[in-house]
């Protein structure tokens, strides 16, 4: 930690800023939010079919998609929605608690 702020110190003495992805984006912190919610689905996606050892085409097959899709919505793609991600949770067998619980971890 002590060098991240000697770090952050250095750089601030030449006319630098140090901020976080939001402040890098300009993003409102219900934008923020969002941001970290959607990542958090998409991270409880990847892990619900690796805990139980599924690849993407077999997840792909139980949610009716594709392949390509399942990663989409692995790697939070902008084209996936949070409905999509909710519905993929559901459809794996997660309860609406464990999809509560995933959005929490991301506040």
């Amino acid at each position: 930690m002590q060098m991240l702020d000697a770090g952050k110190k250095r750089l601030a003495a030449h006319g630098w800023r140090s901020g976080d992805a939001a402040d890098f984006l300009c993003l409102s912190s219900e934008e923020a939010a969002f941001v970290e919610m959607k990542l958090a689905l998409a991270g409880y996606v990847r892990e619900l079919r690796t805990t139980r050892g599924l690849t993407q085409s077999e997840v792909a097959a139980r949610l009716g998609s594709s392949q390509s899709r399942v990663a989409k919505m692995e790697a939070a793609d902008p084209s996936v929605s949070v409905d999509l991600l909710v519905r993929s949770l559901l459809g794996l067998g997660a309860s609406p608690a464990d999809v509560a619980r995933a959005i929490s971890a991301a506040a």
